[in-house]
C-alpha cells in the first residue's frame, strides 16, 4: 500500500519528467497592468519562472486578451498587437528562461533545454476586425488559436455570457473565419461561446478543435460557459480536447451560484448607475474584492478531469488553467503553476496511470495541434 509521501514523491517525479503544456494563461493581462520580474518569484500572480520549474511546467500558451469594449470602441488590433509585443518581449528580456514556440516541433525541440516554451493564443476575435487577411496577420505574429469571442457577441459569434444572441451561432463573416483558420493552421478555440455557435464550428471545422480552458457543466448545471456532457462527446468524436479550467466557479457547483448572483448584482448597479469606462472596471473591481466568491477544491478539478475521462476515454483531456485569469478563485492545493505535482498526485491516488497523466499533460493537446497542422498542409495543397 502507497502511502501518501510516497503518492507525492511519484508525483513530482512525473511533473519533471513528463512535458506539462498548459492551454490558458492570462500572464500578459496581469503584467500590462502592473510589470514584475518574473525571472523571479514574484509576490502576487499565478506564474513565474521559479514557480513554474517547481511544478513542471515546459510550456504555455499565453492569452493576447482583449476585452469585449474594443468591439465597440475601436482598436481592437492594436490592443492585440501590444500584448503580442508583451509576450515577445518575455523571452527577449529573459532568453536564458522563456524562448518563443509555433509549432508542436518548436515545443517538442525545446523540451528538457530548461526553458519554458511560451506559445500565443489570442482571446476575443474582435481584432480581426471584420478582415480575413488579418487572421494571417496574427498567425505571422505567433498566434496559434483564437477563442473567438469572449464575454460579449462579436463580430464573428455569440458569447455565452451574453444577455442575448445576436447571430444565432456564427455570423457570415464568422463561417469564413472558421475556413481560414483550418488553412492557415490555426487552433479554434470553443471557450467562451454559445452552444448554437459550438455546434455550427463542429459542422464546419475540417480539423479538430480544442476548448482552451473550460470544464464540464455536469458540475454547473445551466452554466453555459462550461461544456455538456453531449458536446464533450460530440467534441472528442471529431478529434478535439477539452482543456479543463481550474477556475473556482468552473468546477465547483455552490461557487458557480455565487458567481452568478454575484454577477446579477454587479450588472443591475451598472445598468442603473449608467457606469462606462474606468467608473465600470472601477466599481467591479472593488465589489470583487468586497464580495470573495466561497472555496473549491483541488478535489473538484480532479472530479471535472475524471468525468470527462469516464465520458470520453483518456485521450480527450488536458489542463487549461486559466491561471492569472481568474483572479483568486483559485481550489486549495492549485493556487499556481507551482502546484501541477499536487493535481498529478490525486490522479495517482485516483488510479490514473503514468501512461495517463502522460496523455493529460500534453499527449492529448499536441496531438490536436499536429492534427490542425497536418490539416493546413492539406487544404494548402488542395487550392
Amino acid at each position: 500500500m502507497s502511502t501518501n509521501a510516497q503518492f507525492k514523491k511519484q508525483a513530482n517525479g512525473l511533473a519533471q519528467e513528463y512535458l506539462i503544456i498548459d492551454s490558458h494563461q492570462d500572464l500578459p493581462w496581469r503584467l500590462g497592468k502592473k510589470m514584475e520580474d518574473i525571472s523571479k518569484r514574484t509576490e502576487g500572480g499565478d506564474f513565474d519562472y521559479p514557480r513554474a520549474k517547481q511544478g513542471g511546467l515546459n510550456a504555455v500558451f499565453l492569452a493576447a486578451y482583449v476585452p469585449a469594449k474594443y468591439e465597440e470602441e475601436g482598436g481592437a488590433k492594436t490592443k492585440a498587437a501590444e500584448a503580442i509585443d508583451l509576450i515577445k518581449g518575455l523571452a527577449e528580456t529573459w532568453p536564458d528562461k522563456f524562448v518563443p514556440a509555433g509549432s508542436v516541433a518548436d515545443v517538442k525541440e525545446q523540451f528538457g533545454g530548461g526553458r519554458i516554451s511560451l506559445a500565443m493564443g489570442m482571446e476575443n476575435g474582435s481584432p480581426l476586425e471584420g478582415e480575413l487577411d488579418n487572421l494571417k496577420y496574427f498567425y505571422g505574429r505567433g498566434i496559434r488559436y483564437i477563442t473567438l469571442a469572449h464575454s460579449n457577441n462579436n463580430h464573428i459569434c455569440d458569447s455565452s455570457f451574453d444577455d442575448k444572441p445576436k447571430w444565432n451561432g456564427l455570423s457570415p463573416f464568422g463561417r469564413k473565419v472558421i475556413g481560414e483558420m483550418n488553412r492557415l493552421g490555426m487552433m479554434i478555440d470553443v471557450s467562451h461561446i454559445t452552444d448554437k455557435t459550438f455546434y455550427q464550428i463542429m459542422e464546419l471545422s475540417k480539423a479538430p478543435v480544442v476548448a482552451t480552458h473550460s470544464s464540464c457543466r455536469h458540475f454547473t448545471p445551466g452554466w453555459e460557459r462550461n461544456m455538456s456532457d453531449e458536446m464533450i462527446k460530440l467534441l472528442a468524436k471529431k478529434g478535439g480536447v477539452i482543456q479543463i479550467s481550474f477556475g473556482n466557479m468552473f468546477v465547483n457547483e455552490q461557487v458557480n451560484k455565487e458567481s452568478a448572483e454575484r454577477r446579477k448584482l454587479m450588472n443591475e448597479f451598472i445598468r442603473a448607475n449608467d457606469l462606462q469606462g474606468e467608473r465600470k472596471e472601477r466599481y467591479i473591481d472593488e465589489y470583487v474584492k468586497a464580495h470573495p466568491l466561497g472555496d473549491a477544491d483541488i478535489s473538484d478539478v480532479v472530479a471535472n478531469i475524471d468525468h470527462a475521462v469516464q465520458l470520453v476515454g483518456i485521450d480527450y483531456v488536458g489542463l487549461g488553467s486559466d491561471f492569472d485569469g481568474v483572479g483568486d478563485n483559485l481550489p486549495n492545493g492549485l493556487k499556481d503553476v507551482s502546484c501541477y505535482p499536487n493535481l498529478i498526485c490525486e490522479l495517482i491516488k485516483k488510479g490514473y496511470t503514468a501512461e495517463d497523466i502522460k496523455k493529460i499533460c500534453s499527449d492529448n493537446f499536441l496531438r490536436v495541434w499536429s492534427e490542425v497542422e497536418r490539416a493546413a498542409i492539406e487544404l494548402q495543397s488542395s487550392r
